[in-house]
């Protein structure tokens, strides 16, 4: 094989290698779907407390819902951009009045800032839940808890101002 072939087979291999990212893709797909079982198993949760079973607390399965809602969501903005950046364009959607105002204008670095949001989001959830439950928490998991946070928290912020800093150059 000539140098240019050579050179032409190895850029080819290169490009189309990004194909093997969508198995990851259709995992999280996946993902999405246990996390509806998991949302329905919770939901009913939330139901049996309100029918008068359980503690009597509705607050604890309502912020479960949320949480995993967070989650994916997460996942959905993880598919759809990943999928835009790194592999093709999604065309399915190109004139649907329900196309996400945000689809196909997510770049990498914009889908780190949302990772890291949702991240935090979903870590003050818990902690929430932590302190709606404080009487029966364990008080040393409960400042892991926090710190895990804070350490989230902070790496967001430093994420945004890096992304900031690096828009001006």
């Amino acid at each position: 094989m000539s140098d240019n072939k050579l050179e032409h087979f190895l850029e080819s291999a290169i490009f189309y290698s990004r194909w093997l990212l969508v198995p990851f893709y259709v995992a999280l797909i996946g993902g999405i779907g246990a996390l509806f079982v998991k949302l329905v198993k919770e939901f009913g949760e939330l139901v049996h407390v309100l029918l008068g079973g359980g503690d009597g607390n509705a607050i604890l399965p309502v912020l479960s819902l949320v949480d995993i809602t967070l989650v994916a969501n997460l996942l959905v903005i993880v598919i759809f951009s990943g999928y835009e950046n790194f592999i093709s364009r999604l065309d399915v959607a190109h004139n649907s009045p329900d196309k996400p105002s945000w689809m196909g204008k997510v770049t990498y670095a914009d889908l780190k800032l949302k990772l890291i949001g949702s991240i935090v989001a979903i870590s003050a959830i818990d902690l929430l839940k932590a302190f709606v439950n404080i009487k029966s928490a364990n008080h040393e998991e409960l400042a892991w808890q926090v710190g895990i946070h804070f350490t989230f928290l902070v790496s967001g912020v430093l994420f945004a101002l890096t992304d900031k800093l690096s828009a001006k150059h």
